[in-house]
């Protein structure tokens, strides 16, 4: 519960101190500009509202480990890639935008702090403690968080204590420790695909290699 405020008020906070400007430049997310990635973290800010008020009387079919399905990487046929950049683009000034996110994704933390820990929700056909379903969302958050900065060397970067939370998490989905010499920033990056590894990493990673990268759906 600490992982995902920290890692939530990080990205909020990167969001609200961008310059205009830096909504028209490229996002970590490949098509994507920073606008259309902010406009992406309000409907996320949406989909945990949603669950959290979507309780569920079952017992859990899933953790904060296995919340996430490895996917093949997207084609842009997927309809709503498509929308997110007409959506970004029709908020027109970025301070629009800027409120939008600030304005639901306060929501979404407040609503996160109330929750019970305890409690079972439904999400996408899965039924999980708001606990894990709360841990699922900081490996999201810490990678969209790196998604914003891609091209912004100069904003915040994730805090240390959730790129090792995500790291831990990547980890655990693949089912296999990444190098201990490498950064956790650099295990997210390689790992899910963001960053190509050079050849000394390739060689560290051993048969690793073979099996990056990780998306997630």
């Amino acid at each position: 519960m600490d992982h995902f405020s920290r890692s939530w008020t990080a990205l909020l906070t990167a969001v609200a101190g961008l310059p205009d400007e830096a909504f028209d430049q490229p996002s970590g997310c490949h098509g994507w500009l920073v606008r259309d990635l902010v406009c992406h973290l309000v409907i996320d800010a949406q989909d945990v509202l949603i669950t959290l008020v979507t309780p569920a009387d079952t017992e859990p079919t899933a953790d904060a480990t296995t919340y996430w399905n490895l996917v093949d990487p997207p084609t842009g046929d997927d309809p709503l890639d498509a929308l997110i950049p007409r959506l970004a683009a029709a908020y027109g000034d970025p301070a629009l935008l800027r409120f939008h996110l600030d304005d639901v994704g306060s929501a979404a933390a407040r609503a996160a702090e109330l929750a019970d820990p305890a409690c079972r929700v439904s999400t996408q056909d899965k039924v999980l403690t708001v606990a894990d379903y709360l841990s699922a969302y900081v490996l999201e958050w810490t990678l969209h968080h790196l998604d914003l900065i891609a091209h912004l060397p100069s904003s915040p970067q994730p805090p240390a204590e959730t790129l090792s939370a995500a790291r831990e998490a990547l980890e655990g989905i693949a089912g296999t420790a990444f190098p201990a010499e490498f950064s956790d920033t650099d295990v997210l990056l390689i790992g899910t695909g963001r960053r190509t590894a050079t050849a000394e990493e390739r060689t560290a990673l051993g048969g690793l290699s073979k099996r990056i990268p990780f998306i997630l759906g």
